[in-house]
C-alpha cells in the first residue's frame, strides 16, 4: 500500500495541463462497445476506474487495444457474454453502464450491483424504471439484476433527479431501439453531451443532449467513429481550488471555462481572480480566501464532485461557510479526517458548517472510500503546517492521474512513498 506525504506551506505557480474527463470516459468507452467496428477513442486518461472498465469490456467479448498514451481502440463486435463478473463490477459505479449496452446488443443482461464510492444510497431503481420503460423484463436476484428484452421499444421517460448514470444507460439501450425515445429531466453535463457526440458518429440519432429533453431515434445498428473525449471538468476545478486556496497563480491548460461556469463564479466570490482565455484558465488565490455558501446541484448548478475540495478551501477562510449537499447524502465522510487536521467543522444533516481557522496542521489522515474526498484531503495538506500523510491513496488513483506528479510541478511538495518506508 502507498500513501501521500504533503508537506504544506508552498504557494501553487506555474501551468499544467488536464487529462481526459473520467466521468465521459466511462460512458464512452461503453458507447464505443455498442458498435460494430473499431473506434479509437483518444485523450482516454489513464485512471485505474477506466483500466477497470476495459476489463469489464474485454470480459463481455469486445476487443479493447491501448495504441499509444491516453489512445485506445474498442472493438464490441464480438460481445456475446452477458454477464461480467462480481469482482470487476463491485469496483465502480459507472461498471452498471454494461446492462445498458448488454441489453442493447444481446437482449439480455445479468449485471452485478456496482460498487464504487461510498457517498449515499445511489440506487439504481432509476435505470431499472428505464429499462422497463423501454420493454424489458427486469428481476433482481442473488445480488443481479437480469434484463431481457426480445426489442426494446422506443417510449417516454422522466428521468428521476437528473440522474447522470441513468442518462446515460437509457441512452445507450435507445439507440438501438425501435422507435423514438424522449427523455425528460435527463442530466444536462458536459460528458452526456460527449457520449451523444460519439453515438451520432457511430450512426445513432439523438437530439438534445445538454438540454433537459433528449430524443433518441433508434437505428438498426452502429458502426465506428474516432473521437476526442473532453478534458477532466473535475481535475480542472480541483486544481482551481488549489491554486486559490494556497494563494497560488496556476495557469491550467486544455479546459472548457463553460463547464465550470458555476465554481469560476464562487472561487471569484472568495476572492480569487479567474482569468479565461479560450482552453486556458488562469487562477490567482488570494492571501486568505472569504467564506462562502455553496449548494450542490445537478449540471450547470455546483458539482457534487467540488465540494469536498471547495469544503476544504473554506477550512481557512475568512468567516463561516455552510455548505449544502443535495445530492449524496453521506458525502461528507471526510470531515472527521480534516478535524484531525485542526478543521472546524460541524456537520448538520446535508449541511457541513465551516469556520475558518488560523491555521491546519499535519496530520496521518485515511482516504475515505470517496475519490473527491481523498482529494480534498491533499489539497488541506497543502496549506496545513507540517507534513500530512494520507492513506489508501488508490481511491484517489481511480480519479486522478499521477497528483502528486502534477502538483509537484506547481511547486507543491508531495511524493508517494510505500506505507512502512520513511517518508
Amino acid at each position: 500500500m502507498a500513501k501521500l506525504v504533503v508537506t504544506g506551506g508552498n504557494r501553487l505557480s506555474g501551468s499544467v495541463r488536464l487529462t481526459g474527463s473520467k466521468n465521459s470516459a466511462l460512458a464512452i468507452l461503453a458507447g464505443a462497445a455498442l458498435g460494430v467496428g473499431k473506434t479509437v477513442l483518444d485523450n482516454v486518461p489513464n485512471y485505474t476506474d477506466t483500466l477497470v472498465q476495459c476489463q469489464i469490456l474485454e470480459e463481455l467479448g469486445a476487443k479493447i487495444r491501448f495504441l499509444g498514451p491516453g489512445r485506445v481502440e474498442v472493438d464490441g463486435s464480438s460481445i456475446t457474454n452477458h454477464r461480467p463478473s462480481y469482482e470487476l463490477v463491485r469496483r465502480l459505479r459507472a461498471s452498471f453502464y454494461a446492462a445498458g449496452l448488454l441489453l442493447a446488443r444481446l437482449g439480455a443482461a445479468e449485471v452485478p450491483f456496482p460498487g464504487g464510492d461510498v457517498i449515499g444510497a445511489r440506487g439504481i431503481n432509476f435505470h431499472l424504471d428505464g429499462f422497463r420503460a423501454l420493454g424489458a423484463e427486469v428481476a433482481v436476484e442473488h445480488g443481479y439484476v437480469k434484463l431481457r428484452a426480445k426489442r426494446l421499444r422506443g417510449t417516454s421517460f422522466y428521468v428521476g433527479k437528473a440522474s447522470h448514470g441513468t442518462t446515460v444507460n437509457v441512452m445507450l439501450a435507445a439507440s438501438l431501439a425501435e422507435g423514438t425515445t424522449i427523455l425528460e429531466n435527463a442530466a444536462r453535463d458536459p460528458e452526456i453531451v460527449d457520449l451523444a457526440i460519439l453515438l451520432n458518429s457511430m450512426g445513432a440519432r439523438i437530439r438534445g443532449a445538454g438540454t433537459s429533453t433528449i430524443r433518441i431515434d433508434g437505428v438498426e445498428r452502429l458502426s465506428s467513429a474516432r473521437h476526442e473525449i473532453i478534458p477532466d471538468r473535475l481535475e480542472a476545478g480541483t486544481f482551481a481550488i488549489a491554486a486559490a486556496m494556497t494563494g497560488g497563480d496556476v495557469t491550467i491548460e486544455n479546459a472548457v471555462p463553460e463547464h465550470l461556469r458555476t465554481v469560476i463564479i464562487q472561487l471569484q466570490a472568495a476572492g480569487a481572480v479567474v482569468d479565461e482565455h479560450q482552453s486556458v484558465l488562469r487562477v490567482r488565490g488570494p492571501d486568505r480566501c472569504k467564506a462562502v455558501n455553496v449548494e450542490t446541484q445537478p449540471y450547470p448548478g455546483f458539482p457534487t464532485d467540488l465540494q469536498p475540495q471547495f469544503v476544504a478551501m473554506m477550512t481557512r477562510a475568512l468567516g463561516v461557510s455552510a455548505i449544502t449537499e443535495t445530492r449524496f447524502e453521506n458525502r461528507f465522510g471526510y470531515a472527521d479526517e480534516l478535524r484531525r487536521m485542526g478543521a472546524d467543522l460541524q456537520v448538520d444533516r446535508d449541511t457541513i458548517i465551516v469556520r475558518g481557522v488560523e491555521k491546519l496542521t499535519g496530520a496521518p489522515v485515511e482516504c475515505p472510500r470517496d475519490i473527491r474526498g481523498g482529494a480534498a484531503l491533499v489539497l488541506a495538506g497543502l496549506v496545513a503546517e507540517g507534513d500530512t500523510e494520507i492513506r489508501e491513496v488508490h481511491h484517489i488513483d481511480r480519479g486522478y492521474d499521477r497528483i502528486e506528479v502534477k502538483l509537484a510541478s506547481l511547486g507543491a511538495r508531495v511524493k508517494r512513498v510505500r506505507d512502512g518506508d520513511d517518508p
